[in-house]
């Protein structure tokens, strides 16, 4: 499994783009690797074939490091590696199948290439005469043969290996039979009717935990016990930022589309000139709070597998078009789960959007560590306000409620209302944005 990101442990199988006996050449895509943000392409960096795929498409929770296919640089050995398995790198599965064996046999560690996520092995490693073959301690029929993992799996879900139909040679249980195993449905109770029992059992599904739901779940609940943080609030009108919207993508003939989003991003830039403390990350560890000169605006997105930041470097150097497009760009590349990791990581500061649902007035949000503000948007709201110079003493104006969340750590109160009354005024006088 390769590591696709400094900070990634372990990943998921996808699709695998090559099937056993292709040539593989520098570049081309061998396997796709779902990390705990995106799904990617691996690409090989070796010439040779692919002789056996270890770990199937939709293999999880994969540790950075362990083998997940074999590659031979000779196209006459992969024959040799058919039967070959993960058992055999990690210690022969002989020995771990035999109950009482005199000796133990391992496989040849050669067939394994520790610096390369794809285990390489040349002829004279072939496992024809090295790798041992399962065997069975017992008269045919009394024992179950299955790998070291299934047994894990097996064990760890309370599942009986008597009942799992093995897929592997010769009958064997492997990893993925015991993931696919379903009990056989219960017999039909006799002893009472159902009606006896009163109300209906409840009904559910259970829905597996993703690698990027684990990562969300473990870096908000992280937020939320090690940040004190606190909320300011501010409604904010934004009728002369609708109408320079209008305007810029009127004259734009189609060659960009502004949002709203996108001037806030911009907003947040001024924002951070202002009061910088707001641009910072706590670092325990090197004992520094960090001011970040660069506005690095990481934006929420919404994607079928959960949320997920991709970040627009160095706003504060952008204009509204080059804002909008990037923000697109990589709004796309997030909902497909095509992400690179540079695409995602770092950023100095956040913003999350809710307001194209016209039901959320205002929200608060989680900041992301090591930050240590993000900002809060909701939805666009008409509202009557006073007007002396209306015939009816009232006139209508567009709001929008911004609540930014603050870690005391690094932001004291007084700080973050002066980087609110900045944004507000940002907001509020957007043609300064252009300047």
């Amino acid at each position: 499994m390769p590591a696709l990101s400094p900070t990634m442990t372990q990943g998921n199988i996808g699709a695998w783009q090559k099937a056993v006996g292709d040539q593989l050449a520098p570049g081309e895509p061998l396997v796709e690797i779902e990390t705990d943000k995106a799904t990617m392409d691996f690409e090989f960096q070796e010439e040779g074939y692919l002789a056996k795929i270890l770990l199937e498409t939709g293999s999880k929770d994969i540790p950075v490091g362990k083998p997940i296919g074999v590659y031979v640089e000779d196209e006459a050995d992969v024959a040799a590696f058919a039967d070959f398995s993960v058992a055999d790198i990690e210690g022969g599965s002989a020995a771990a199948e035999t109950e009482s064996a005199s000796s133990e046999t391992k496989a040849d560690p050669g067939a394994e290439k520790a610096d390369n996520p794809v285990s390489q092995s040349k002829a004279s490693d072939s496992p024809a005469s090295s790798a041992p073959q399962a065997t069975s301690s017992g008269p045919s029929g009394d024992r179950l043969l299955a790998s070291p993992i299934a047994k894990l799996i097996a064990l760890e879900k309370g599942i009986p290996l008597k009942d799992v139909k093995g897929s592997g040679p010769n009958g064997r249980i492997i990893k993925r039979d015991v993931e696919n195993y379903k009990p056989a449905a219960p017999a039909a109770s006799t002893s009472a009717p159902a009606a006896a029992t009163g109300a209906a059992a409840a009904t559910y599904e259970d829905i597996p935990i993703s690698a990027m739901r684990k990562t969300i779940a473990s870096r908000l609940t992280q937020s939320k016990q090690i940040n004190p943080d606190y909320i300011v609030s501010s409604t904010v009108s934004v009728s002369k930022l609708q109408k320079l919207r209008a305007s810029l993508n009127a004259s734009g003939e189609g060659k960009y589309k502004i949002s709203v989003n996108d001037i806030l991003i911009k907003a947040i830039a001024v924002a951070n000139a202002a009061v910088p403390q707001a641009n910072s990350a706590w670092l325990e560890k090197e004992g520094v709070i960090r001011q970040y000169k660069n506005v690095d605006v990481s934006v929420a997105v919404a994607t079928p597998t959960g949320l997920i930041t991709p970040v627009v470097r160095n706003v504060e150097a952008k204009g509204l078009a080059a804002i909008s497009a990037e923000v697109k760009a990589l709004g796309k590349k997030a909902r497909d789960g095509k992400l690179a990791p540079e695409e995602y990581l770092g950023g100095t500061i956040t913003i999350s959007n809710m307001g194209m649902n016209p039901a959320v007035s205002f929200f608060t949000a989680i900041i992301n560590p090591p930050q240590s503000t993000i900002l809060a948007v909701g939805t666009v709201e008409r509202r009557a306000i006073e007007d002396p110079e209306s015939e009816t003493g009232i006139a209508f104006d567009d709001v929008i409620t911004l609540t930014a969340s603050f870690d005391h750590k690094v932001v004291d109160g007084a700080v973050g209302a002066e980087w609110i009354k900045a944004l507000k005024r940002a907001v509020e006088n957007p043609l300064e944005l252009l300047l």
